[in-house]
């Protein structure tokens, strides 16, 4: 196999996964205006519903126009030689590996998310406001940008960089030390997300005294679930939409309940969807979701170990002499088909554990108030009730509404 093969594989690999995706786009699209399910009718009324598919088809063609953008400009920095041309500009600032390689990425992802700034700003100051949603300022919007630049350039930086040095210092078996150290730092982001990462971005509060937490902790001591740590997080700052999550372990888990949530629900609404949340940790979804991670990430970089160094993919992107990044960037595309599918499954099950969340808020609270609040929030967010199939099985994470009210439903 040639350099100009295994390129042109990289361009159709490329190119087939956005025809594949924009096909499942316009099927989705196709089910915008279908009539609402009859156990959904409540959800929204007729101009709330004409809303919504107003907002759906607005981000479908603003996903189109983003998506297509993206490919031109990532095929033609292909074509352009633009990996060689970034590889010999780092390489004019260093002759350190490590250095170069933080140079190359620094250098594309930051240009890469300068490109899309444009697209991203619309997004949040027109069509997500036009519908009522946005409430971030400018300040913010900036302030989320550098924040997330320092903490990519510190973490992903210092990961990087130890995973290079693990190539350059333990050889063929680099792939088993790579493992470790981010086996190692997913954990503590599993564990201390909310200590280290949140609050760079949002302010936690406890959840205050008085009637909802009374309820909550009762929920809790009913289940055997200590539950001391319940937080509000200020989510109104950037959205209106309304979200509850868990996280940690150990002494470390919280749950978390967006202030837009406490606005949205009735109490016995938010307790049942953090009987949902508890559900999630006592049937070890959290977990089960940290060894898939570990395991699919060995699998990922074993494979990385047998062609980074391959003189081959580097002559593929223009770039005679082989190197780590050059070679993670080829790898990279190569390996998305096998990424897609490993995402196909992870979705699967995060669905099946959905509802398996659900059933244990059944079980142990009530299935009425959770299909109430399921009911809110999806009109608060203008949700599609009427997703396609195929779209679902590849993209969602959560089972649709009805498909979760019917489960709730059933004894």
């Amino acid at each position: 196999m040639t350099p100009e093969v295994v390129f042109y594989i990289i361009i159709g690999i490329l190119t087939l996964s956005f025809i594949f995706d924009k096909i499942l786009d316009h099927l989705n699209a196709r089910h915008f205006n279908d009539p609402i399910p009859e156990e959904l009718e409540d959800v929204y009324d007729q101009a709330t519903y004409r809303k919504s598919q107003k907002y759906k088809k607005e981000k479908y063609r603003f996903g189109l126009l983003t998506s297509t953008f993206t490919l031109l400009i990532t095929i033609a920095f292909f074509f352009l030689d633009g990996f060689a041309w970034v590889d010999a500009w780092a390489r004019s600032y260093s002759e350190n590996s490590i250095v170069i390689a933080l140079i190359f990425f620094g250098s594309i992802l930051l240009a890469g998310d300068l490109l899309s700034l444009p697209f991203s700003y619309y997004n949040t100051f027109v069509i997500e406001a036009k519908y009522g949603f946005n409430t971030t300022t400018l300040k913010t919007f900036i302030l989320d940008k550098l924040k997330g630049w320092a903490m990519l350039a510190i973490l992903g930086g210092i990961l990087l960089a130890a995973i290079i040095w693990f190539y350059e210092t333990t050889g063929p078996n680099f792939w088993i030390y790579a493992w470790a150290i981010v086996t190692v730092v997913t954990i503590l982001m599993n564990l201390l997300y909310a200590r280290l990462i949140v609050p760079v971005f949002n302010k936690q509060t406890p959840l205050e005294p008085g009637m909802l937490r009374t309820k909550i902790e009762a929920y809790a001591q009913t289940v055997g679930f200590q539950l001391d740590k319940i937080f509000v997080i200020d989510g109104s700052k950037r959205s209106t939409k309304a979200n509850a999550y868990f996280s940690g372990f150990g002494r470390e888990k919280r749950v978390t309940l967006y202030d837009t949530l406490l606005k949205d629900l009735e109490e016995e609404e938010i307790v049942a969807v953090l009987a949902h949340e508890v559900g999630h940790y006592k049937r070890n979804h959290i977990i089960v979701n940290l060894i898939i991670s570990i395991v699919t990430t060995g699998f990922t970089f074993w494979l990385l170990s047998l062609f980074v160094d391959s003189v081959l993919l580097s002559e593929a992107l223009g770039v005679a002499t082989p190197s780590f990044h050059i070679g993670l960037i080829a790898f990279g595309v190569l390996y998305s088909p096998i990424s897609e599918v490993i995402g196909l499954l992870l979705n699967y099950i995060s669905r099946k554990f959905e509802f398996q969340a659900d059933n244990f808020a059944k079980a142990t609270y009530n299935a009425q108030p959770l299909i109430s609040g399921l009911k809110k929030l999806s009109r608060n967010n203008l949700s599609n009730l009427t997703p396609h199939p195929a779209y679902v099985f590849a993209h969602y994470s959560h089972p649709p509404l009805l498909q979760r009210f019917r489960n709730l439903k059933r004894k």
